[in-house]
């Protein structure tokens, strides 16, 4: 009677996969009536590591765009003959955030303001 004796040469190590290899995968967890699961079971993944490399891949960059603006008075008041030196800017991101300045600010203070808005990153009330 023989018998069969493995022998293991080396440590088995983490599998490394390439970024082709994740969007393939990804792909082909998002076609259509594909089950995420069953496609990450098929390729010896667990699904939330399939579910975080979805996240990474479809990543949006959220890049701050301007739109044109229009220039028009408030309802109800008659537009002054001279420009002012003090106005209202209103600003809405296609986010929900939404900023408004009234009178004169500085150019620097509008800019940081712009900044904070277009990160997405918002305080908790």
């Amino acid at each position: 009677m023989t018998k069969a004796i493995e022998v293991i040469t080396s440590v088995q190590r983490r599998r490394r996969w390439s970024r082709a290899e994740k969007e393939r995968i990804v792909a082909a967890a998002l076609e259509p009536g594909a089950v995420a699961s069953e496609v990450a079971r098929a390729v010896g993944i667990d699904s939330s590591r399939l579910f975080r490399w979805r996240q990474q891949l479809c990543e949006r960059t959220q890049v701050a765009a301007f739109s044109p603006v229009a220039i028009a008075p408030e309802p109800g008041t008659v537009p002054p003959a001279a420009p002012e030196s003090s106005g209202t800017i209103e600003i809405e991101f296609a986010t929900g955030g939404r900023m408004r300045i009234t009178g004169a600010v500085e150019a620097s203070v509008v800019s940081a303001l712009l900044g904070v808005l277009a990160s997405g990153k918002r305080r908790r009330r």
